[in-house]
């Protein structure tokens, strides 16, 4: 069966070749991504099996980026790493700042 993230062989239309630069959070996300795997706290296999079970919704809205950082999010939750509450406490003070500004 395939999945929604399996676009192997279907039409999907033209591919843009171009490239682009990645902006300040797409690094960041990758930083993390090679930080994480280094300390072994992150497979390959991990990232790509919390993408794919990302929700067919989820999964069409995010970009490249967006979905590693999910997959990545997912993966320390279920290690353990991160709780929840960590980083519903995290996301809170982030918005925080934001809102004012700083």
């Amino acid at each position: 069966m395939r999945g929604h993230h399996d676009m192997g062989g279907l039409p999907a239309g033209p591919v843009e070749r171009k490239e682009h630069d990645p902006v300040l959070w797409e690094k960041r996300v990758d930083a993390i991504r090679a930080l994480l795997a280094k300390r072994d706290l992150l497979r390959v296999d991990e990232l790509r099996r919390n993408i794919e079970a990302l929700p067919p919704d989820a999964y069409e809205a995010m970009t490249y980026y967006e979905r590693w950082i999910s997959a990545i999010t997912s993966t320390l939750l279920q290690r353990g790493v991160i709780t929840a509450d960590e980083l519903a406490s995290k996301m809170a003070e982030v918005e925080a700042r934001e809102r004012s500004g700083s």
